[in-house]
């Protein structure tokens, strides 16, 4: 499945970065994310509960950064096993620019691949959970850098 959106963030790369790097910052915008640690350097170990149809798993998880060009972009990529719900893995390049009405263009495309009962959903309900856990991220982080309540 893939995935590619932007959005528009009123704040500096540089503040936009270190949030992208910063565990406690992660944790709180990753949705279901009950366990973040770990470094950008060293990499981060993470323990999500998500609930995919009538699926419930606890998936466990590693993540990675590589390709990084600080304030610019990077690729995240990762692997979680949620035991018999099954595994997901993919990669996101992230990356940062300038915007021509102030602030910052984050843009993102993503790669994942699932398997197990979760796989067997079906790619429709698969991919719609994947969209809106994309979407709740980044509108969480969105309202986490700049400050604002979440809309959602």
């Amino acid at each position: 499945m893939e995935m590619h959106s932007s959005r528009h963030i009123a704040a500096d790369r540089a503040t936009i970065w270190a949030a992208l790097n910063d565990a406690e910052t992660l944790k709180a915008c990753i949705p279901g994310c009950e366990e973040l640690t770990g470094s950008p350097e060293d990499g981060f170990s993470a323990v999500v509960k998500q609930k995919v149809g009538p699926v419930k798993a606890t998936f466990k998880g590693e993540v990675t950064l590589s390709d990084v060009v600080p304030e610019v972009s990077y690729t995240i990529s990762g692997e979680g096993k949620g035991g018999v719900a099954g595994f997901a893995k993919g990669a996101a390049q992230v990356a940062l620019a300038d915007h021509p009405e102030g602030g910052t263009e984050l843009t993102y495309d993503v790669d994942a691949k699932v398997g197990g009962k979760i796989a067997q959903l079906g790619s429709r309900l698969v991919d719609s959970f994947a969209t809106k856990m994309a979407d709740q991220f980044f509108e969480r982080f969105q309202a986490h850098v700049e400050g604002t309540p979440e809309t959602s």
